[in-house]
Order: structure tokens, then sequence, then C-alpha cells
């Protein structure tokens, strides 16, 4: 939703940029309770501004950067960004939009996910500043819950209320098995605003109910029921589907610059707009014209955010010359695949397929009948093609498509 769509008052243009909704929203009310701008215009400290991420897996992407980044812009205004890392949640996992009970976690699983996303978010959020950042983990106060405290939850929401949830209501109309561990993480997610105090929740727009749990809990609990702010889902690089690593539509925050820069510049016109608005803080209103230009812009600065500009320089240079053909000044900017663990002999299809440019050895297959595929510019028409040995494709440059590649290394 655009910042045109929200009534947007004069004041904290920061605040209402890539925003869907804030709740409550009474524009007009002149109570810091009910009004998010005279809470913040009014506040004598700065507000604990609340976002938990659960690591339920190992790699985030672009779609998962935007509430950081609205946490971000809320410690640049001089308030503390509450990050609370889920490990106790993960090992249940959100049941929002899941059609199926999720598979629980270990720990140990749980731990080295919230290692990789801490690395992940590092360039988007001020660990520096004294007081800026708090990092939580839910674990801290959900096991130490009793029975009793566990029951006094519960008793807070009704059935009802649960299955009115976005995915509960459709698996039980559809029959499908919904466990009671799973009413509980909209609770536990709730009570991790009671436990950290917060003034401010961060959320997309799926987590709306999860958020208003915790407003609810708040109040039980004697504090002031926090605001929700909701941020829009980002749409996948190919501008239909939600983005996520599992459609292949996604730009992670680990990828290497050239990979993420690839991507990006061909991000579809239809979308550019929207992921100025909420992937950089460039004015929306100084933007080139053209589209193309809007592509090249729109990644340079994006990768710039993740790994320097020099690297999202080389990265853009190195773009241009894959495209004309000409990789030999691409140096490191070319992501590298070992072929030391591929079993040789090997088609070229399977080659394609391990190191991550085509989906499988199948959609290899098509891919060189379609003439897509060059090896150091060639393009390869045989689709039975195979190598005896690594030797034969150390250094070479395997290339699907225009801008998708990997330097072959032993």
């Amino acid at each position: 939703m655009s910042n045109s769509e929200l009534s947007i008052p004069n004041e904290l243009p920061w605040l209402y940029r890539g925003v869907s909704e804030i709740f409550p929203n009474q524009l007009d009310s002149q109570d810091p309770n009910e009004n998010l701008v005279q809470r913040i215009v009014q506040a004598d400290q700065p507000l604990r501004v609340k976002l938990g991420i659960d690591p339920t897996g190992a790699d985030i992407h672009l779609g998962h950067s935007i509430p950081v980044r609205k946490l971000r812009a809320f410690q640049d205004a001089g308030h503390t960004a509450v990050l609370i890392i889920g490990d106790f949640t993960a090992r249940i996992g959100d049941p929002t939009g899941k059609s199926e009970v999720r598979r629980q976690l270990t720990p140990a699983e749980v731990k080295r996910n919230a290692e990789t996303y801490l690395e992940q978010v590092r360039p988007i959020l001020d660990f520096e500043t004294p007081g800026r950042l708090e990092i939580r983990y839910n674990s801290e106060w959900l096991e130490q819950l009793n029975l009793a405290k566990t029951l006094e939850l519960l008793a807070t929401m009704t059935v009802g209320q649960m299955l009115a949830k976005e995915g509960f209501k459709e698996r039980y109309e559809q029959e499908n098995p919904i466990y009671i561990h799973e009413f509980l993480y909209p609770l536990m997610q709730g009570y991790d605003s009671v436990a950290v105090q917060a003034d401010v929740e961060l959320g997309g727009t799926d987590q709306k109910f999860n958020i208003a749990v915790g407003r609810d809990l708040q109040r039980h609990f004697g504090q002031k029921p926090q605001f929700g702010l909701l941020v829009p889902i980002l749409l996948g690089t190919d501008g239909v589907q939600k983005m996520s690593k599992s459609l292949g539509n996604y730009v992670g925050l680990s990828e290497d610059a050239l990979t993420m820069y690839s991507k990006l510049e061909k991000t579809p016109d239809n979308l550019l707009e929207n992921y100025f608005e909420l992937l950089t803080n460039l004015p929306l209103n100084e933007l080139p014209e053209a589209p193309r230009d809007r592509q090249k812009q729109l990644a340079l600065n994006i990768v710039t955010q993740y790994h320097g500009q020099a690297a999202a320089k080389e990265a853009q240079q190195a773009a241009i010359n894959i495209t004309q053909g000409d990789t030999s000044g691409t140096g490191d900017a070319v992501p590298e695949f070992s072929v030391s663990n591929v079993k040789f002999p090997a088609k070229l299809s399977y080659i394609l397929s391990a190191s991550g440019l085509c989906k499988s050895s199948g959609e290899g297959r098509r891919q060189i009948q379609g003439g897509g595929v060059k090896l150091d510019g060639d393009r390869i028409s045989d689709v039975e093609i195979s190598f005896d040995s690594p030797d034969t494709l150390d250094g070479k440059i395997l290339q699907v498509g225009k801008k998708n590649f990997r330097r072959l290394v032993k």
C-alpha cells in the first residue's frame, strides 16, 4: 500500500514510508495511547519497538528485511529496537498461513539458524550505538512459565477467537488436524510483548492477529497496549507470488554481490516503485524515468547496502561484461562453484543442477535444448554432453540465459 492511501499527517514521514497499517488508527485522537504520532512526539523517553523473528530456517531474503528496515528507522529516530529471537517459539513454528502442522525444530537447529539470522541483519540494524538495540531470546521467559501461568494465558482467548485466525479457519473447515500446541503460538508471541514491555510491534500484514493478541495480553497484565505497525508482504522477482526461497523468486541477504545485482536488475517494471519504497531510502520523487535506469539504480543501491559500494560497482560492471559475452575482467565478482564433489564423468545437465543454475537436471536439459547454455561463451547444443574430469572445467564460466552464471573451479 502506498503512503498516499494512509491519510498521512505531516509529522514523521519516516514512520509511514512503506507501511500498510498502523493500529489503533485514530489519526485525530490527541490521546497518545490511541495515536502513535502523539505517543512518539510526547514521549519523555525512547519507545520500545519490538520485532520478533523465528529462526525456522538458515536464510533471510529481502522480503524478511522490510520490518527489519523499519526497525532501523525507529533506531535512527532515537528509539530502542527490541529484536526478539524466537528460539522458543521457533520450536513450534508460526502456523499463520500454513495448511498443515509444521515440523518442530530441535534446540540445536534453532540455535544454528539464530546465529545466521543475526549475521544477515547486521548490515541493516545499528548494533553499535549504546541503548539502541536489545537482542532478546524468548526462551528467557517462556521456559520459565509454569502450568498456572500457562493456564492464565489460555484463559485470555476462546476457541472461537482462535479459529478465526487465518489458517486455522481453513484447516478446520477442511478437517485438517490442528494441534493444541499450535493454539499456544499466538499467546506465546503475544506474551513476548508483555515480557519486554513493548510500545510498538512490527510485522508483516499476516501478523495482525498475533500482534493484536499481544495488545490484549498487555491489557490483561496491566500494561499500556502496544501499537501494531504492519508492512506489506513483498512480491518476488517474478512479480506474481510473494518472495519465497522455495519458489525461486527471492534475493537472499547472504548472496554474493553479483548474484544479488543480476537478480535485481531484472526486477519487473510493475514492481520497481514498490521495491524502491520498501527496500531503499531513496527519495521516490527523484528516481530516473526510464525503467532500465531504475532497475540499475535499484540493484546498485541494494547491493551497496549489503556488500558496500565498491563491491556493488564491481558487480554492476561484471554484469555488463557478461551480458556482452566478456567474462575476462569479472574476477571475484562471479560466484564460484566447486566441481570437486561432483562424480565424474558427469553430464552438463547434472552440473547445471548441482551448481544451482537450474532447479533440476531436467531443467538443465531443457535449457540446453533451448540454446540458453554457454560454456566460456560457447553455446552448448548437445544435451548429452559430459565431462570426464574436473580438470576440463576448471576456471570456465558456465552461463544460463544472459545473467546467471558460475565460475567452475576444482
